[in-house]
């Protein structure tokens, strides 16, 4: 038996392919999670997996399985690979989708080769990784791996008002299996890197080793809304002018750290927003990630004194919502030297690394061995139409995927 390489024009009309499926009428690639736009991706998903010859099975959060159980094949627990196949508004194709399709990818290579594994080897698309429609995101995962009741999930209220069971049962992807029904030996998942790090460094894989911690917190600060030209600046309770204090406090405070810590303000509004009247009312979000939990815990604790001395300063009544809480993750660290091995026996340059942004690993790393792959983001960008990845990283990627599940496949984790 020779040991092959992935179907690289496969592969890449795969990826171009899915990357046409949901294009809006300004050309934006929006394929929102239990949307018209994802049934059609999750369709062709689909007709790509029975292609394949494997059995294709969905659970009841919608998340789908294209399982590789041979004759002979015990019912051991599956290897499993896999990401998403749901994007942001106005996204690129490569994030989630290169990672489910590499999957597939490899489980076709392998059994054109003749390989007879010692376990089920499984492919998974799921549900609701990016959360633009329904949160929390990661979502699917999450019901999996236990973390999130999967009523509680299918009774979520989307962006739009609209319910996520009944958009699944709606599309035609409200499974029968309860999540978690196949509990993996170990999980790999394929993924751009969605920041500059390989790119910057020339190198081709990065072998993921942990995962950021994730703090998400709603603020709405409360003040009076009054005249904006005859009220004197002293006499103000601004709410905008106590949002832009609390900026300012997190993006010195990270600047001024040694640390990897981020701190973000992504959404934010003002009440009434009109240009001559003082905010009466500012909501906003935070996003704190450190791939410590201490130091995630100090950034939380740091912010939390800022706002009570904000309160009393500003004259402001402050309220904090928690939206969404991750630990940091550490990879299985036996997979992620399979890793480094994979791309050293391709003559590959390969670096440890951490990923900056969430992942469904994060959450099947509860529940088994997990670890990740990264290649290259040109210019370190995802989350929009210009996200590119060489083909030959891609395919590079690809390969390094197929080697360790190989190697998995055959003789298990290493001790």
């Amino acid at each position: 038996m020779t040991a092959r390489s992935i179907d690289a024009a496969r592969l890449l009309w795969r990826i171009r392919t899915l990357g046409e499926i949901g294009r809006d009428s300004d050309g934006r690639l929006v394929r929102l999670a239990a949307s018209d736009a994802e049934k059609l991706g999750r369709d062709q998903f689909v007709v790509w997996i029975e292609d394949a010859g494997l059995a294709v099975a969905v659970d009841r959060i919608g998340n789908i399985f294209g399982i590789w159980k041979p004759d002979g094949v015990a019912d051991e627990a599956p290897l499993l690979l896999g990401s998403h196949i749901d994007t942001v508004i106005g996204a690129g194709i490569y994030d989630g989708c290169y990672g489910a399709l590499s999957g597939l990818e490899a489980i076709e290579t392998l059994k054109a080769e003749g390989l007879a594994p010692s376990r089920p080897i499984v492919v998974a698309a799921f549900t609701n990784e990016e959360g633009a429609r329904y949160a929390p995101d990661m979502m699917g995962s999450l019901v999996y791996a236990g973390g999130l009741d999967v009523d509680a999930a299918l009774a979520t209220i989307g962006t739009d008002g609209t319910i996520l069971g009944q958009e699944l049962e709606r599309i035609g992807y409200a499974g029968e299996h309860e999540p978690g029904f196949l509990r993996p030996h170990a999980y790999i998942e394929l993924h751009i890197e969605q920041g500059p790090v390989l790119e910057r460094e020339g190198i081709p894989v990065g072998a993921v080793e942990d995962l950021q911690g994730i703090s998400w917190q709603r603020v709405t600060i409360t003040g009076d809304a009054n005249h904006a030209g005859t009220t004197p600046i002293s006499m103000r309770r601004d709410a905008g002018h106590a949002a832009a204090r609390v900026v300012i406090f997190l993006r010195e405070r990270a600047k001024a750290s040694n640390t990897p810590t981020v701190a973000t303000v992504g959404c934010m509004r003002f009440e009434p927003d009109v240009i001559n009247v003082i905010p009466s009312r500012a909501t906003f979000t935070v996003d704190l990630r450190d791939p410590d939990e201490d130091r995630l815990r100090e950034e939380e604790t740091a912010l939390t004194n800022f706002l009570e001395i904000l309160s009393t300063e500003e004259q402001v009544g402050i309220s904090v919502e928690r939206l969404a809480r991750f630990e940091p993750v550490k990879f299985d660290q036996g997979i992620v030297g399979l890793i480094e091995k994979a791309a050293r026996d391709r003559g590959l340059a390969c670096r440890r690394m951490t990923s900056g942004a969430g992942h469904d690993a994060q959450m099947i790393a509860r529940i088994a061995p997990s670890a990740m792959i990264f290649v290259p983001s040109i210019g370190g960008i995802s989350h929009n139409p210009r996200e590119y990845t060489a083909d030959e990283d891609l395919v590079a990627g690809a390969n390094i995927l197929l080697d360790v599940v190989r190697q998995l496949a055959k003789e298990g984790l290493p001790a």
